[in-house]
């Protein structure tokens, strides 16, 4: 089917029809393959649209309950997590990170706060040995090798981005305190209570729900060379060591493991709920999840830098909070620039602006080249914020 004939399906209050405009366009003019939107405004959903197709060959049509891997947007839902258990005094944000986790100090890490592994400050971005995706899906072995390594930069001066290892940093402290694996725990304390659709990792009874991802289109040999020969090791470790694309999160394999940083999936209407718990200032659906000075807390700015792994495509300075990445100047999560977010690799992204009471949830599985601000994710951000 062509683009332009794309049905898209849902509800879309009238005052934001140029949400749906904007969804629709993705499909027209940004490449769409199939994607889902959901937006909330003071807890009430005010945007639920979905339209295309969930496999490359275009033979099953996106459904109102798809599922897909949302990447790195999964780190919003980890965060909670941290911050649930900093609510309720079993974590502390300043502690060293070694109070929980003793074998974590190795190696000069003593004085890394929990603080340092929220804000991607850590100096953890990736491994100095080789670890390939089967090491990944090994929950001890990965965790035992982040406990072993030296920090690529001191730790707390300077952000780069733990594009893999943020997941299993954070998600280790989790199974410290709670004695549940970060996936585990969120079901348990978040979404099951809630009805949210959303997991770390997918259970097997619910592949057949599953979008198939479609890789962002393949830069020349010239063009990888040229981008890899700029970055320093620790943005290689991030990045390369391993390499994850959607050839593997398409494979039982990493839908069945644990990966807490990337392998999050849900729908659009969840990552809204899920962000919708920060824009909501703590509450959501009528129950308390955080206490408003917790909720304040995830997006507590930890200095703005020109991010140490981001940088060569990302030349602006960015800011992370303990937990999500402020809008800033730069207006990523939209105009307000204390709003916070999380973008997925390829595209998705969860949003959250307090002041505006609004969360919004972004899905797809046709990846786009960039790591964050996707065109299809800013197009529906900016028509959402001309209707406010």
């Amino acid at each position: 089917m062509p683009a332009h004939e794309t049905q898209v399906h849902g509800h879309c209050d009238a005052r934001f029809a140029a949400v749906r405009e904007a969804f629709e366009d993705n499909f027209r003019e940004r490449g769409e393959l199939g994607a889902a939107v959901a937006v909330s405004v003071d807890g009430t959903t005010v945007v639920d649209l979905w339209g295309g197709w969930a496999d490359a060959a275009g033979t099953r049509p996106w459904e109102h309950d798809t599922l897909v891997n949302v990447w790195s947007t999964t780190k919003g839902p980890v965060a909670l997590c941290a911050h649930l258990l900093a609510d309720r005094g079993l974590l502390d944000l300043d502690a060293p990170v070694a109070a929980y986790w003793p074998e974590f100090a190795a190696a000069g890490k003593e004085k890394v706060l929990v603080r340092h592994l929220l804000s991607h400050r850590a100096g953890l971005p990736g491994l100095r040995e080789p670890h390939s995706v089967a090491d990944l899906y090994d929950w001890e072995l990965t965790t035992a090798r982040l406990a072993a390594t030296e920090p690529w930069w001191e730790p707390g001066t300077r952000s780069g981005y733990h594009a893999l290892t943020y997941g299993h940093l954070v998600g280790e402290l989790v199974r410290r305190i709670s004695g549940l694996l970060p996936g585990v725990f969120l079901e348990r304390k978040v979404t099951g209570p809630l009805g949210i659709d959303f997991t770390v990792g997918l259970p097997a009874k619910e592949a057949g729900r599953a979008a198939e991802l479609v890789r962002p289109p393949a830069a020349s040999r010239s063009e990888q060379a040229a981008v890899f020969g700029q970055l320093a090791p620790a943005a290689l470790a991030a990045l390369t060591n391993p390499v994850v694309g959607a050839a593997e999160a398409n494979t039982p394999e990493w839908r069945a493991a644990e990966i807490p940083a990337a392998n999050g999936h849900g729908t659009a209407r969840a990552v809204a709920a899920l962000y919708g718990v920060f824009a909501g200032r703590g509450r959501h659906g009528g129950r308390r999840l955080l206490s408003p000075e917790a909720a304040e807390r995830v997006r507590e700015g930890q200095g703005s830098c020109r991010d140490l792994v981001l940088g060569i495509g990302f030349e602006r300075e960015t800011e992370a909070g303990l937990g999500l990445w402020l809008s800033g100047p730069q207006g990523s999560y939209g105009p307000n620039p204390r709003a916070f977010g999380h973008d997925g690799f390829g595209g998705s992204c969860g949003l959250a602006d307090p002041e505006a009471g609004v969360s919004l949830g972004y899905v797809m599985n046709r990846m786009g080249p960039r790591i964050a601000d996707d065109p299809r994710k800013m197009a529906l951000i900016d028509a959402l914020y001309s209707a406010l």
